[in-house]
């Protein structure tokens, strides 16, 4: 088939110019550590197994050379992908879906938990690729309702996972009914015994990326971050900047588009922001630097790319408005900030389901990331107060009011010193208190049998697993992050507990613990169901 390549500047790799476009789209600048070093290979026919954590980008990592080698005019599956659960089944076969839209390939999530009528419905009418987790995947198999035998691809996603939760002797299974002539990549965070066995036994001469992150070091500046949900996350900026006392700020969005987008907000809420991405010339370039450099923009909204090679002084903070996909991204972006000596603040705006991604982050940089509520509206409009008294107070000190003592001297003998100040103060600023109040609450989690402002969690932690209250305070805290004075009362059960934490900190307690592993198994955590 002779389709039409392109370069982009993604480790300078010849694709077709429907996967350039579809990456170009979602953001795509540069490729993350283990996307250079897993793409050539797996384009070059090798087998392959690579470590990395997720977050690392690993997904487009196997998505985008697999794209490149299917072909959409078979109907066939061609490509099966194997996650340990329906979570990442989705969120992988949609990341596929956007990186190859142009390039008009089927691509079917099937896992446990949905309809399997629906899914043979959707394999009757042809797929290329299946994203599956174990037990649903066989289900097909045996059922012969999944044909495999044109299969030329099979991707084993987070393996050491799927070792964890048993899986290994039906991904054995699986892989067993695919072709012996196949391609077969493996992604696992860590290698254990089990895990090199299977890539012993069905891969051939697999070659071995790695991406380490041993040497990872974060400036010495102050970090923060705030949660807040992904439709709000503009308004939860703008209070942020209200409050902060920033002289020159650097705001990093994932995408091109992003920018574009969050510029247009910001200038619309009175901020003076700029855009600083790749889709600018050389002369708009400099046209947006000197704007920053001077102080006409106090805020640079750009991408990670585009700044790469700035070197600005008086920078005081960086907002990471989108979380990176790679740790070392997060590195290079906050050390826009604090040089020289100078003070800095680093600031992460992360929605609930991006806690794992921090903790990610911290991990690999051996940092903690300090959280902070968000601004309420009478944390801002008290700000406002401050900012207006401090001006007031300096144009006193700077004196020269005569010309005004002149206009208001006759008003004195009629009306309150008071109000005739509080007029000027209005007909100079034109201002009223008109901050909206705008709900940023995360999540409402109802009725959980927990007290007033408090969130009762379920977890799958008993008295069989001689577990303690100071242990699950101390486990709680560890990975959350959480004080452990803010925990509230622990009820131990045979097979379960229950633990109350602050509201404000339910969706990371959550989202940090559930699915860990705790004493030898995997820890499941929800919000408890209160008792009738």
């Amino acid at each position: 088939m002779n389709r039409r390549r392109e370069t982009m500047n993604f480790g300078n790799l010849e694709m077709d110019h429907r996967i350039v476009e579809g990456l170009k789209e979602m953001g795509f600048e540069e490729p993350t550590p283990i996307q250079q070093l897993a793409v050539p290979q797996i384009l070059a026919g090798h087998d392959m197994i690579g470590q990395a954590q997720t977050g690392t980008g690993k997904t487009a990592a196997f998505s985008i050379p697999m794209i490149e080698k299917l072909n959409p005019r078979k109907r066939e599956v061609q490509t099966v992908i194997i996650t340990p659960t329906r979570e990442l089944a989705i969120q992988v076969a949609e990341e596929i879906s956007k990186i190859g839209r142009y390039c008009r390939i089927k691509v079917l999530p099937i896992y446990g938990g949905q309809s399997i009528d629906r899914q043979i419905r959707s394999l009757r009418q042809g797929v290329q690729v299946i994203v599956g987790t174990p037990g649903r995947l066989l289900d097909h198999l045996r059922r012969q309702t999944l044909k495999v035998d044109q299969v030329d691809m099979i991707i084993l996603d987070e393996a050491d996972e799927m070792l964890d939760m048993g899986f290994i002797e039906d991904i054995e299974e699986i892989i067993r009914h695919t072709p012996a002539e196949r391609q077969t990549l493996l992604f696992s965070a860590t290698m254990p015994g089990e895990i090199i066995r299977l890539a012993h036994q069905y891969m051939k001469e697999p070659k071995y990326v790695t991406v380490s992150k041993a040497n990872l070091t974060v400036p010495q500046i102050e970090q923060v971050y705030y949660e807040a949900p992904e439709k709000n996350k503009l308004e939860a900026l703008c209070r942020i900047l209200d409050i902060s006392d920033i002289a020159q700020g650097i705001v990093f969005c994932r995408t091109k588009r992003g920018v574009d987008e969050l510029v247009a907000g910001l200038q619309a809420r009175g901020f003076a922001a700029a855009a600083l991405h790749g889709d600018l010339s050389q002369q708009q370039r400099n046209a947006v630097m000197r704007q920053f450099r001077s102080g006409e923009a106090e805020l640079l909204v750009a991408t990670d790319v585009a700044a790469r090679g700035l070197d600005i002084e008086g920078v005081s903070h960086v907002v990471n408005y989108d979380i990176p996909q790679d740790p070392e991204f997060y590195v290079h972006r906050i050390g826009r900030t604090g040089r020289a000596g100078r003070s800095g603040v680093a600031i992460t705006i992360i929605s609930p389901r991006e806690y794992r991604q921090l903790r990610l982050i911290e991990n690999i940089t051996k940092s903690r990331i300090k959280r902070e509520n968000l601004p309420t509206v009478a944390d801002v409009v008290e700000r406002q107060k401050e900012t207006i008294k401090e001006r007031m107070l300096q144009i006193i000190e700077e004196g020269k009011l005569g010309y005004y003592r002149s206009i208001i001297d006759p008003l004195l003998d009629e009306y309150d010193p008071i109000d005739i100040a509080a007029a000027a103060l209005k007909l100079s600023m034109d201002m009223e208190p008109s901050v909206d109040e705008i709900n940023l609450d995360t999540v409402n989690f109802g009725n959980t049998g927990a007290r007033p402002g408090m969130v009762r969690l379920f977890l799958t932690l008993g008295r069989k697993d001689r577990t303690s209250p100071a242990e699950i305070i101390k486990l709680v805290s560890d990975e959350s992050g959480i004080p452990g004075s803010q925990i509230g009362s622990i009820n131990i059960y045979e097979n379960f507990s229950f633990v109350e934490v602050p509201e404000s900190w339910a969706n990371c307690v959550i989202s940090c613990l559930h699915r860990q592993h705790v004493k030898g198994r995997r820890l499941f955590v929800e919000p408890a169901r209160a008792r009738r």
